[in-house]
């Protein structure tokens, strides 16, 4: 199992509000070796929310798979277009990505 972890800062009060956006569903759920979406909001941030969205795949090509598929194109293609007047958001953020070792269900 692959997982990748994007870190993401957001004004505080936002991290509720954009959560929703990652986990709507889409054309990632037909590629191969993805598993599921996860997004957490990290509770010891006090000036911004940080919000942790982790996408879980059979192993490492299939999540390269995603980066180079149409379907990342157009899923990072629709950020905010309604509200292209108003700032973002967002901070910044940083990718993570890790195998998984071991795991007890």
């Amino acid at each position: 199992m692959y997982v990748v972890t994007n870190r993401i800062d957001v004004k505080k009060g936002f991290a509720e509000k954009l959560a929703p956006k990652f986990t709507q569903g889409g054309k990632i759920q037909d590629l191969y070796g993805f598993h599921h979406i996860e997004v957490w909001l990290i509770d010891d941030e006090a000036d911004y929310d940080q919000m942790y969205v982790n996408t879980w795949w059979e192993n490492e090509a299939a999540f390269n798979g995603w980066l180079k598929s149409d379907a990342f194109k157009e899923a990072h293609s629709q950020n905010n277009n309604s509200q292209q007047d108003e700032p973002s958001p967002i901070l910044g953020n940083k990718i993570v990505k890790a195998t998984v070792l071991t795991e007890l269900h």
